[in-house]
Parts: C-alpha cells; sequence; structure tokens
C-alpha cells in the first residue's frame, strides 16, 4: 500500500512586487545604523546572491486562510475527488491570519479549520488541523498524511501549505526582501493500484545550538517600532547550517527508498535562497561522486520569492500543469522533496509517480 498524490492546486497572488519596490526603503542595521550601501546595490546585491527579481503579495483583503482555501478547492478539484470524503485538511503555516495594516496572528480556530469552513465541508469526521514546522511544514503535513494512510487511520488527505510572509517583516531589514505569499495544496490517498507514491521520508529538528537561527525579533528601528516583533535570522548561520546537513539528509532519504542516485529525476526543494539550493545539490552529488544533471532542480524563486511552506505545492503544481519551461514529470519518475527552515527542521521525500 502506498501513499499517492492525486491532486495539486496553488494560489500565486497577482500583486507583483519587484525589487524596485524598496527603493525609496531606509535600511539599518541590527544596531538601528543606516547602511553604508545605497538601495540599489542591496538590492542588486539581493539578485545575485538568492536570484530573487521579484515575489508575490497577497491582496490587502486577503489573508493566509484564504489563499489556502483557493489552492485547496484547485487541488479538489484537479482530484476529481468529493470533498466530504476527506478524512483530514492538514494546513502547514507559521503564522496565522495577519491581516493587511496590522500586526496581530491569529490562528483561533485553526486554519485548517477555516478552510473546511470555506469548503463547505459538513463531515465532522474530517479532521482539521495546523502544523507549525517551518518552511518545510507542507512536507511535514505530507510526512503525517502518510502515516494515517499507512496506519488506515485515514484514506484520503488535504494538506496545504500558504504563508503571507509580507505581513511580518520589518521594512528595515534588507532581509525582508527574501519575503514573499503564496499558497499550494495537494490531495493524498490510498494507492493499492500501482507501485507510484512515497517512497522514504526524513524528519529532523535541530534545537541544541540552532534554535535561534530564525526567530521573531524587534526591528532595527527601535524609536518608531519599540514593541511589534517581525522575523528574523542569522542567514550566515542558516546558509552553513544547510549546506552541511541537508545533503546528508537528502542522501539517508534516496539511499532508504531503494533507488540509485541515477534513476533520480528531479530534486524539488524549498527556496530561500538560488545560491545556497545549488551548493546543498552540488554538494548532495558529491556524496555520490557524481556530476549534477542538466535540469534536475526546477527553480521559480526569481518570480516568486520564498513563499515558505507554500513554496514546494505550488512548484509542483506548476511542473504537474505543464507550466515551466524545460521542466516535466511523467509517469514513472523519481522525485526528491526537501526542504530546510526554522526549528531548525529539515525533512525529505521520495516519491514515484
Amino acid at each position: 500500500m502506498m501513499t499517492k498524490i492525486i491532486g495539486v492546486g496553488n494560489y500565486i497572488p497577482s500583486e507583483t512586487i519587484t525589487n524596485l519596490f524598496f527603493d525609496k526603503h531606509i535600511f539599518l542595521n541590527e544596531k538601528g545604523v543606516l547602511l553604508n550601501e545605497n538601495n540599489t546595490s542591496i538590492t542588486d546585491k539581493l539578485k545575485k546572491i538568492t536570484g530573487i527579481e521579484e515575489r508575490r503579495y497577497a491582496h490587502s483583503t486577503e489573508v493566509t486562510s484564504d489563499l489556502g482555501f483557493i489552492a485547496a478547492k484547485a487541488a479538489i478539484e484537479n482530484a476529481g475527488i468529493d470533498p466530504e470524503t476527506l478524512d483530514y485538511i492538514i494546513f502547514a503555516h507559521n503564522f496565522g491570519d495577519v491581516r493587511f495594516g496590522t500586526v496581530q496572528s491569529d490562528a483561533v480556530p485553526s486554519l485548517a479549520a477555516r478552510v473546511k469552513h470555506l469548503l463547505g465541508i459538513r463531515n465532522n469526521f474530517c479532521v482539521a488541523y495546523d502544523v507549525l514546522f517551518g518552511c518545510p511544514g507542507w512536507i511535514e503535513g505530507v510526512i503525517q498524511a502518510n502515516a494515517f494512510i499507512k496506519a488506515g487511520i485515514a484514506k484520503r488527505c488535504l494538506v496545504i501549505g500558504g504563508e503571507t510572509l509580507s505581513r511580518v517583516v520589518d521594512i528595515h531589514d534588507r532581509d525582508s526582501m527574501i519575503y514573499a505569499d503564496g499558497a499550494g495544496a495537494a490531495v493524498l490517498e490510498c494507492n493499492n493500484d500501482d507501485d507510484s507514491g512515497i517512497k522514504a521520508h526524513l524528519s529532523a529538528s535541530y534545537t541544541f545550538e540552532e534554535k535561534d537561527y530564525l526567530y521573531f525579533g524587534k526591528s532595527y528601528n527601535n524609536e518608531k517600532c519599540p514593541d511589534t516583533k517581525y522575523i528574523k535570522m542569522d542567514g550566515r548561520k542558516i546558509y552553513e547550517f544547510a549546506l552541511v546537513n541537508v545533503p546528508d539528509a537528502m542522501k539517508k532519504c534516496l539511499d532508504s527508498s531503494g533507488y540509485t542516485i541515477c534513476e533520480l529525476n528531479k530534486i524539488i526543494i524549498h527556496q530561500a535562497n538560488e545560491k545556497m539550493d545549488e551548493a546543498i545539490v552540488n554538494r548532495f552529488y558529491q556524496l555520490y561522486n557524481t556530476p549534477v544533471p542538466e535540469n534536475i532542480m526546477p527553480m521559480v524563486i526569481h518570480k516568486l520569492g520564498n513563499s515558505s511552506v507554500a513554496t514546494i505545492p505550488s512548484l509542483l503544481t506548476m511542473i504537474l500543469k505543464d507550466e515551466l519551461e524545460h521542466h516535466k514529470i511523467k509517469k514513472g519518475d523519481v522525485v526528491l522533496f526537501a526542504s530546510v527552515g526554522a526549528g531548525m527542521n529539515i525533512n525529505a521525500f521520495v516519491y514515484k509517480f
């Protein structure tokens, strides 16, 4: 018995934010001192390192659960199922619903419960709950859904990843430029027909020294925003952590799947920094003494930025719907999914389509 993805959907907000949007921002360092570089140099460096040229922001009337609902509805329609047959709705996010112009997170009731309500599901035994696992949250939701299905607890699950990071950024911190909004979703069910589905998975939480590499902290502008907290990160430590630990986790997961590195067709990885992802994949292939194949890792960070838990399900949807040039997934392909983020958490799963 395997757990199979039978439908996917995403929602990419229509509001495009180019790097020019940040031209008038006042960027400070962690001590509140104005950065020496002008904003053009700062955004040029951002593009060179992360690859980000644009990102998408949700409309001012939308919150994370709205984005998740649209992606979920698309996935259900793509799967061709009755939503009343869902046993679980798992919503991965990090900050709840943060309304435009406010700083307060709203996560009661859960975002999964809100999506279930918006879908009009009357089945009381369709269980709705949220997952807080940093950027790897959607993958963790998939791993949990797989566990429910393999254990016979569920036959069909909906896993959503959604975030509006634009609502929790410090406008005086240049790191704020990487963040974006969006949502993606997938329907998974028990598969007894063929050998497609989840072949292996792995999760890990590094908290002894790494807990605060990503955290909620004060604005760099202590005078104007003394009490409000925003998403913060130690970019250098995250980069070093990811390069050391993510390739090893990917290898361990692939090895446990029974597939060889030469049988791997795609790597769908969380995208926060293009250079970091390239370095992770390069090091992963070095562990097998194998050159990196062309077009193994699709990238959308250039136009969509870092939408946290939405990145991987959105990217998967784009590929399966033939919306990405040079990237296809066909029947029989083996794909490795991987992510790293706040926790610090790492996870991965190997899937045969």
